[in-house]
């Protein structure tokens, strides 16, 4: 008995036959990663089955077609936007079946020219735009107003998922502030305070880190209190100056946590006081100078939040919903690394890859 089906079947059923994703099945068809030996497999074999013949004029047609897509992101706190810079391009020169022209548009920082760069893009003239959502408050009907011409969003390093965006992709930020929390509670003993240094709280990434580090603290810390959030703005100014009048404070706090990036305004107002051996702190992402500073052991660890990992699959996303209609999951939170001096060399490497 012959199992093949009399009409060819396309992805979609495909697909429903082996119970996975659309995207799993076309990436599998067309060899592209993301997809293990075995289902991959799975997928040639019903596809075979079912009698799959692709549809070269629907493939010949995303061929021809160009996106344009424009990346805002700030130019302040260079050492995480770079990396993510780099992570949309990699996935731009990857991407099959169009050709894909990136106009990479740039403000001061978070809060400050975000909102009106996105609304000078508000003109129909980008398929689809990534962004990091600063205030979400703010930036809500810009997006409704794209939503409604058509052009698609995409939001990485934060979240405004009360907006009309077609994804997220970030770090787990609830996640890192608990894991700062948990580290420091298990080399501070005695009681006494800790700081968190934080970015904006408008900013659901720097709110969720500074809930997610208060709970855990609480949790596993009962004997370490947590002083009143220093927000930082992400100025490097800022950050020094609210350090000094943190360190002004008697007692002096036994660990600090940095929730941003923006942490060397902060540390190098520790070394000027002498104070890296007394306080512990835990700080976010990795770049060389802190590099240096985790290998001397004047940092206890730093949460990689995967910048560069976030940029490419925004932007994979952004394609494959442009292309194909396929709509990724609502949100994708990444877990953050954790680097400790011991581990340093082998994140270094991948760096440098």
């Amino acid at each position: 008995m012959n199992d093949r089906v009399s009409n060819s079947a396309g992805i979609k059923e495909i697909a429903k036959a082996l119970g996975i994703s659309i995207g799993t099945v076309d990436r599998a068809l067309h060899s592209r990663p993301g997809v293990s030996p075995k289902t991959c497999a799975k997928v040639l074999k019903m596809a075979e089955t079912l009698n799959y013949k692709p549809n070269v004029a629907a493939r010949n047609l995303k061929l021809n077609r160009r996106l344009k897509i424009a990346v805002h992101l700030p130019i302040q706190i260079e050492s995480f936007f770079d990396q993510l810079r780099a992570g949309v391009r990699a996935a731009a020169t990857t991407a099959l079946g169009a050709t894909i022209d990136l106009d990479f548009r740039e403000y001061p920082r978070i809060g400050e020219g975000d909102v009106e760069l996105l609304e000078a893009d508000v003109s129909g003239q980008y398929d689809g735009i990534i962004l990091v959502p600063g205030n979400p408050a703010k930036i809500s009907p810009i997006l409704d107003r794209l939503a409604r011409q058509g052009t698609a969003v995409v939001c990485v390093a934060s979240d405004a998922p009360r907006c009309q965006r077609l994804t997220s992709i970030c770090a787990d930020a609830s996640v890192s502030g608990g894991i700062a929390a948990e580290l420091l509670s298990r080399c501070i003993q005695r009681e006494g305070t800790v700081a968190a240094m934080t970015g904006d709280l408008k900013t659901q990434d720097h709110a969720e880190k500074l809930r997610g580090f208060a709970a855990t603290l609480a949790t596993f810390a009962p004997h370490l209190t947590l002083l009143p959030a220093i927000e930082s703005h992400e100025s490097q100014q800022g950050a020094y100056n609210a350090t000094l009048d943190l360190l002004a404070r008697k007692p002096l706090p036994l660990g600090i946590y940095i929730g941003t990036a923006n942490s060397m305004p902060v540390l190098r107002a520790l070394e000027e006081r002498h104070l890296l051996d007394d306080i512990r702190v835990v700080t976010t992402d990795l770049f060389p100078e802190l590099a240096a500073m985790i290998e001397s052991g004047g940092i206890l660890a730093t949460l990689y939040q995967r910048p560069f990992t976030q940029g490419k699959l925004a932007l994979e996303a952004l394609i494959r919903f442009l292309l194909e209609g396929v709509r990724p999951a609502s949100a994708t939170r990444l877990a953050p690394y954790i680097v400790l001096r011991s581990n340093l060399s082998l994140f270094l490497n991948q760096q440098g890859s």
